[in-house]
């Protein structure tokens, strides 16, 4: 049997500093754009040319932030609460026997400047400094079966929290919209109204702050109700590692 050796041919540069907050599948939250800046000797004009005629991608990459060979044979699924253990092949968990991962995204444009060339993405669910594997399209006629099943996971995650902006968070967005050129309030509802927490704490309220990595600013949060979300600043103080 072969041992294969893989070197990546681009990173990615993302909104999303650690890995809370990620949507758990790609297209789920349109208002994330991302980039895929190709690495030397890759980053070449020829090597993307035709690929302005495709409106998605398929991304395969290395979970890089994955301990490498902490993984089991079963896992507990967010989108079950952890209620029950399947099989890590019948998952798409970032805790696998090789942590590779697969994300279609929509192409929203190619950049080429002076030797780099950027692929812009929409809906992507990958963290900052992704190596990425290789690029392929998307083909509708063998990409979409119409008729296939999807296990337990059948249709899109219908939870929904309401988002609440305190008068400081507002203001915030306002300023770091305009920095940015993006609508960064948008951005920050479309993530946590999905509720990023993992399952044993969702249902939990209290005083407790939850805080994340966007961009270069972080986002601190906490539940108000049950299905209310209150977003308190957006400041340049790093969030802590503890969730």
């Amino acid at each position: 049997m072969n041992n294969f050796t893989f070197s990546p041919v681009a990173t990615i540069a993302s909104c999303f500093k650690d890995k809370f907050t990620i949507p758990r599948q790609p297209g789920l939250v349109t208002a994330v754009t991302a980039e895929v800046v190709l690495l030397k000797p890759y980053a070449t004009p020829e090597i993307v040319r035709g690929l302005e005629g495709y409106s998605h991608l398929w991304i395969i990459f290395a979970f890089h932030a994955i301990p490498l060979g902490q993984w089991r044979p079963t896992v507990r699924p967010p989108r079950l609460q952890g209620k029950q253990r399947l099989g890590v092949f019948a998952t798409r968990s970032t805790h696998r026997p090789n942590p590779i991962g697969l994300s279609v995204v929509k192409l929203l444009d190619i950049q080429i400047r002076d030797g780099d060339v950027r692929l812009i993405l929409e809906g992507c669910d990958l963290l900052d400094g992704t190596p990425v594997l290789d690029i392929k399209p998307y083909l509708p006629y063998a990409d979409a079966i119409s008729d296939a099943r999807g296990g337990f996971a059948t249709s899109i995650p219908d939870r929904r929290l309401r988002v609440e902006f305190s008068e400081q968070a507002a203001a915030e967005c306002a300023v770091i919209s305009q920095e940015l050129s993006k609508d960064i309030a948008l951005l920050i509802r479309q993530l946590l109204e999905m509720d990023p927490r993992p399952h044993y704490q969702m249902g939990k309220l209290g005083d407790r702050v939850y805080a994340t990595q966007l961009y270069d600013f972080n986002l601190r949060w906490r539940y108000l109700q049950p299905e209310v979300v209150e977003v308190i600043e957006l400041s340049s103080e790093l969030p802590s590692k503890e969730f």
